[in-house]
């Protein structure tokens, strides 16, 4: 599964409102400068973020975006999902009975990247806003790269 710049991007601009976030509408062209994001693509994006109920937009002089919910209630899995992004990895259509063959049976891998699908969603759907601004989701995958590195985990630290 390969996740689209649409996909990145919301994720990026959402985490940058909700570690910038000062009781204030943050504007796109800050959160473009800041993620180096085309303001452009962003207002396309937002439009669609706010569609789904994710932010809220403030018209006028010191207007902007706030989050709609708070930072801890938003799941990076809702924010992708908002931007018709799907969560998934295989050809197929989620839950069709109808495969990706030319015949329209399953490949002999369909569950396999069925349920990979279904772990991606899972574990997006575990992530908050507020894990990403605090650093709560590195993990372990943080300290295999570090054995990779040949780096010592307390120096890393």
């Amino acid at each position: 599964m390969k996740l689209s710049t649409k996909g990145r991007y919301s994720v990026m601009a959402m985490v940058d409102i909700a570690a910038h976030f000062d009781n204030k509408p943050i504007t796109l062209a800050d959160v473009a400068e800041r993620q180096e994001i085309s303001l452009s693509y962003l207002e396309q994006l937002f439009g669609k973020l706010r569609r789904g109920g994710l932010v809220k937009s403030v018209r006028g002089p010191g207007g902007g975006y706030l989050l709609a919910h708070a930072a801890e209630d938003t799941r990076i899995a809702d924010i992708i999902i908002a931007v018709d992004e799907p969560i998934k990895a295989t050809r197929c259509t989620p839950g069709s009975p109808i495969g990706c063959t030319s015949n329209k049976s399953r490949c002999l891998t369909h569950d396999l990247w069925e349920e990979l699908g279904n772990k991606i969603y899972l574990y997006l759907n575990s992530v908050s806003l507020a894990d990403v601004v605090e650093k709560r989701v590195l993990g372990t995958s943080g300290e295999l790269f570090r054995r990779e590195q040949n780096t010592p985990v307390a120096a890393a630290q």
